[in-house]
């Protein structure tokens, strides 16, 4: 199994456990007299299945993403690279939408709001960002479909 397909299943099996969780909710109780629309005890087994494989491939998956190497670097190390260039491209994003904010005034008289930060150069890093994020992404996709799962 190639580790993109690991992957691939390890979020079917996330969305699985997920809607089991939903349904088991859903047929914990019953009116007196009435019967759940599905039988509780087999929606459990078949959650513990689900979380029983997905543990079995997030070990693989970490194992193999800690010992595949691209340009002398983990994997593990390229998703934490990716991962943080996320949360810094958004958290810039956010910052370059409110320094665009046009606010109206009504008269002369009022408050004007003027941006703090040089908006053209927050999105040119942006862009940037954005790009490298996208590149980034391609070289562990590229990386997932070559690189078998690793089995111990």
């Amino acid at each position: 199994m190639k580790l993109a397909e690991a992957l691939q299943e390890r979020a079917d099996l996330n969305r699985k456990i997920e809607q089991l969780r939903n349904r088991l909710e859903n047929n914990a109780l019953v009116q007196e007299g009435e019967r759940p629309a599905e039988e509780p005890e087999l929606l459990k087994r078949e959650l513990d299945d689900a979380v029983e494989r997905l543990a079995y491939l997030m070990a693989r998956i970490n194992l193999t993403n800690a010992q595949t190497q691209i340009q002398g670097q983990s994997l593990t190390e390229w998703i934490a690279r990716k991962d943080a260039l996320l949360v810094k491209l958004h958290a810039y994003q956010q910052i370059v939408q409110t320094g665009s904010q046009t606010v109206y005034r009504a008269r002369n008289t009022e408050i004007r709001i003027k941006p703090a930060i040089a908006v053209a150069a927050w999105q040119t890093e942006v862009d940037g960002m954005a790009k490298e994020l996208r590149l980034l992404d391609n070289q562990l996709q590229e990386s997932n479909w070559k690189t078998d799962l690793m089995e111990r």
